[in-house]
């Protein structure tokens, strides 16, 4: 943030203090009113002392007045934060009031410059290096062996692992700094290697070597070993250059091959291990849902920003919404706006261990709960079917979609058709599906027409457009008549 923006945000700031100060002020008003009717309803002798025991700082009140107090919890509790009660009992609207208020100080406060943070880790200048220990069971007290710096000790007998305790050149111990020379100095067996696999494994849905988080003997042998020792060399030559290690890949011959199955390489490798042919790879879980939207004409491209939050829902399924559970914790179905926010790409959404997203958890998405994902699992179960046939949000979508068609290609079904084939497989549509299509959406409209649909279970409900829901579970299909 530049200095003229913390000018900005100071006065604005000051703006805001004004009006907290007036709340405030307005807020003892309603105190003392409201206090004053509770001692009405006291005997005469006690009023004064309540009142005095009432305004005297808690920690300045004698035994007596605490006491006093304690006796009479109405006057007691007697608080901003529950004015609100005393709200029902004498028909005023002072908690009202002071929210309105309070709202309109966050108000002026929301107009303060963002202030952006990066989270860096820094080592302190000139200061004295801390030894490591090897803790006795883990015990930090029961230090046991020194720890020198450096790299897995496996790879001593094939490089030098040890790491300088202390670069006197430089202000800072510098082992950072020569940790990561000897990672990229060319010599280190593994860091090359794996960067390759993992970018193979993205683009092939396997990697040369298929336990892509496990190199050791426990691991599996890579099935082209010269083709990945290849490949890690030239990584380097061309400096690491991920960009380049891509078009490598993608330009060539193995990854531009089609996915038809010969049965003579099907008879020798049923496995594809020797990359035959091009394996038929479903999208992501994220990617699914991007595309999806991206069809439908909806897709938000805001990059960076806080996450699009997520919610349960009435069904108790993890959607994309704000939150508005009340304090026990129970839905209450009402939906705030988001404003375009849900319609962003998945890598946004918030993630947290204990709600994953229904529609990305049914797809594979990696779980929050282990510590790292090495490879994605890829399952085919029917809840993955049944959520795109019957799932509330997939109705949404195609209603989207249609919307879209109607208006880029109005009151011409057979454009709408050869869109559609554009928008959803990025091809044209041969005469043949043309037709096809043509002739179910003709006959769909008749049907429409006929017999309008009639939604026959409570779940069931023609969508609305404005709440875009993300369920996990699957409903039953709507049956019409």
């Amino acid at each position: 943030m530049s200095d003229a923006q913390r000018a900005e945000a100071a006065a604005i700031e000051v703006e805001a203090k004004k009006l907290d100060d007036i709340r405030l002020a307005r807020q003892a008003e309603f105190i003392d009113a409201t206090l004053e009717k509770e001692l009405a309803k006291r005997e005469e002798a006690l009023r004064d002392p309540l009142r005095t025991a009432y305004k005297t700082e808690v920690k300045k009140r004698s035994p007596e007045q605490v006491k006093l107090l304690a006796q009479h919890p109405s006057i007691n509790k007697l608080s901003g934060g529950s004015l609100y009660l005393y709200d029902t009992t004498y028909k005023t609207k002072h908690a009202a009031e002071l929210k309105t208020m309070a709202d309109a100080a966050a108000a002026v406060r929301a107009k303060k410059p963002k202030e952006e943070f990066v989270q860096a880790l820094t080592e302190p200048v000139g200061a004295t290096v801390p030894v490591t220990y090897i803790f006795h069971r883990g015990d930090p007290d029961q230090p046991k062996k020194a720890v020198t710096p450096g790299d897995l000790t496996i790879l001593g007998g094939s490089r030098n692992v040890d790491v300088p305790v202390k670069n006197n050149s430089l202000p800072t111990s510098g082992r950072r700094l020569a940790f990561a020379q000897s990672l990229t100095d060319g010599t280190h067996p593994l860091l090359a290697r794996v960067m390759v696999n993992r970018v193979w494994m993205h683009h092939f849905g396997r990697g040369i070597v298929t336990s892509a988080g496990d190199f050791g003997h426990l691991g599996q042998r890579p099935s082209h070993p010269e083709l990945l020792d290849w490949l890690a060399d030239r990584f380097m030559k061309e400096g690491w250059s991920l960009k380049k290690l891509h078009r490598l890949i993608m330009t060539s011959h193995a990854y531009r091959q089609t996915s038809t199955r010969d049965p003579r390489k099907e008879q020798l490798d049923p496995d594809n291990a020797l990359v035959g042919r091009m394996n038929v790879r479903r999208l992501e879980a994220e990617s699914l849902r991007d595309a999806m939207i991206t069809v439908a004409g909806k897709l938000t491209p805001k990059m960076f920003g806080p996450p699009v939050p997520i919610m349960y829902n009435e069904e108790g399924q993890v959607v994309v919404g704000i939150d508005t559970a009340d304090t026990a914790g129970r839905q209450t179905g009402k939906i705030i706006p988001l404003k375009g926010e849900e319609y962003r790409r998945s890598i946004y959404i918030q993630a947290r261990r204990t709600r994953p997203l229904g529609m990305l958890e049914t797809f594979d998405a990696p779980t929050m709960m282990e510590p790292n994902c090495a490879e994605r699992p890829r399952t085919t179960v029917s809840p993955q079917s049944l959520l795109l046939m019957n799932n509330g949000s997939m109705r949404e979508y195609a209603q989207l979609f249609a919307t879209r068609l109607q208006k880029e290609r109005p009151a011409d079904v057979p454009a709408q058709v050869r869109r559609a084939y554009e928008l959803a497989y990025g091809r044209p549509a041969v005469p043949e599906e043309t037709t096809r299509a043509v002739e179910f959406v003709t006959a769909q409209m008749a049907f429409t027409r006929n017999i309008p649909p009639r939604w026959n279970t409570p779940w069931d409900h023609p969508p609305r457009p404005m709440q875009i829901r993300h369920c996990s579970a699957s409903r039953p299909s709507a049956t019409r008549s």
